[in-house]
């Protein structure tokens, strides 16, 4: 098996050294060069071609969003971003995601943090999990794996919400589904996106701002309305419930999941309000959050999807749903909105 070539892109000389630190122990790994700004990055990127960036936002000469956006025209790579955890830093991460870069690590999470071991292992995941990738691996090229669309069950039945549970590469994603929903949607609809804190309210603002429905961070308490898309606070759980009127929770609780918000906690409460009346999209993402919400979901008789493996950015939530066989239907990504709209539209 050929070694994951990556290139590291910092204008710090200690996050070059830290990340390279954390990397090149790993047998499957190799780094092939290192740049201190944007202009060097596409530079090398056009003379190395490696696998994968990892690619610092504020830099000197030329900052990592005009050199992402000039490598994503000239030689498509995967882009790993390094971003702070500013309400700043969140915004150029989020554009950073819609001009192509396939994931984000957050600063706050660098080598100057004390819990390096769990960090390392992340940041080893992700490459691993973005290389084996077959989206990514074959950018600039066609694909190797058709776009599928199996409708194995017909759905039926009167819909009353929409849940979407999604990880790595969902904001690029989102941004080929919310902007295509009807401004008729008869339903509400809840996304649950893995990120830190700060990173959806970005994430929300820039979709509200392509949309024809309204998009936002969802607040404690406030009642959930038809036609709105809510998202989770990143670092926070979301779920509904109903006294009369339906209105959403966020807290910490469960405090006990590998994710948080976590998408098996707010299918789950979906669930106990909206009954079998609802649909589940889980779309690219790592691991296998939302199986078990999902689940529930199909033992009172609501509507699964998952995204086929050939438009996912990662095949590993979808991946989930599809091997238990809970999935009514395995959609490409284009396909997603026009087959919400045709339910809910």
């Amino acid at each position: 098996m050929d070694k994951v070539k990556i290139l590291i892109v910092d204008d710090s000389a200690f996050m070059r050294k830290s990340l390279e630190i954390i990397l090149r122990d790993e047998p499957d790994f190799e780094i092939v060069g290192k740049a201190k700004d944007g202009k060097e990055a596409v530079e090398l990127n056009r003379k190395l071609r490696p696998d994968i960036i990892t690619m610092d936002i504020e830099m000197p000469v030329m900052d990592g969003l005009k050199a992402l956006e000039i490598i994503m025209k000239e030689q498509p790579t995967s882009v790993l971003m390094v971003s702070s955890l500013t309400s700043e830093g969140a915004d150029a991460t989020i554009k950073a995601l819609n001009l192509g870069a396939v994931d984000f690590i957050p600063k706050g999470m660098s080598f100057v943090n004390m819990d390096i071991l769990k960090i390392k292992d992340e940041i080893i995941s992700k490459i691993k999990q973005i290389s084996r990738s077959k989206r990514f691996k074959f950018l600039g090229s066609k694909p190797k794996v058709t776009p599928t669309a199996q409708v194995l069950k017909q759905p039926v039945g009167n819909f009353r919400a929409v849940s979407i549970g999604i990880s790595t590469g969902g904001p690029l994603s989102l941004k080929e589904v919310i902007p295509n929903l009807s401004e008729n949607l008869r339903v509400p609809v809840f996304i649950v996106q893995h990120m830190p804190p700060k990173f959806t309210f970005s994430l929300a603002q820039r979709l509200d701002s392509v949309s024809k429905v309204t998009v936002k961070e969802a607040e404690d308490g406030e009642e959930v309305r038809k036609g709105y898309v809510y998202i989770a606070p990143g670092g926070k759980h979301m779920t509904v419930v109903k006294n009369g009127i339906e209105r959403i929770r966020i807290s910490d609780q469960p405090e006990d999941t590998i994710f948080r918000p976590s998408v098996d906690v707010t299918l789950g409460s979906l669930v106990d309000v909206y009954g079998g009346r609802m649909i589940s999209a889980i779309m690219t993402g790592m691991g296998h959050d939302g199986l078990e919400g999902v689940k529930k979901l199909k033992s009172v008789g609501g509507y699964s999807i998952a995204q086929d493996e050939a438009t996912s950015v990662i095949y590993g939530m979808p991946r989930a749903v599809v091997e238990n066989g809970v999935a009514d239907a395995i959609l490409p990504l284009k396909k997603i909105p026009e087959f919400i709209n045709k339910l809910v539209g």
